[in-house]
């Protein structure tokens, strides 16, 4: 079953120039990801300091592995950096209705 995972993101006044390229650098791992589907960034029109990404996962385990990986030493990004307050992530399941 695939997952949609939706990390919403307050990006803080002092990060707002190297905000993007902190994404896309983080996003490009992500991205690269084994079962990983997509990724879109889309930016809220009213505040352009809330970012939510939309990662589409083959399955919940590639989902989780992702995680797991991101909490590593390896897998560990600078998203944090740019951010004014912790990130909300939810995962969704395609029902297949």
């Amino acid at each position: 079953m695939s997952i949609t995972a939706l990390l919403d993101l307050t990006i803080s006044a002092d990060s707002a120039a190297v905000a993007p390229e902190v994404l896309r650098t983080v996003l490009a791992a992500t991205r690269a990801f084994a079962g990983n589907e997509g990724v879109e960034v889309l930016v809220d029109t009213n505040d352009p300091a809330h970012i939510v990404v939309v990662e589409k996962w083959e399955s919940l385990e590639h989902d989780e592995a992702y995680r797991a990986w991101r909490a590593t030493p390896d897998g560990a990004s600078t998203l944090g950096s740019i951010l004014a307050a912790a990130p909300t992530l939810t995962k969704l399941a395609d029902t297949g209705i």
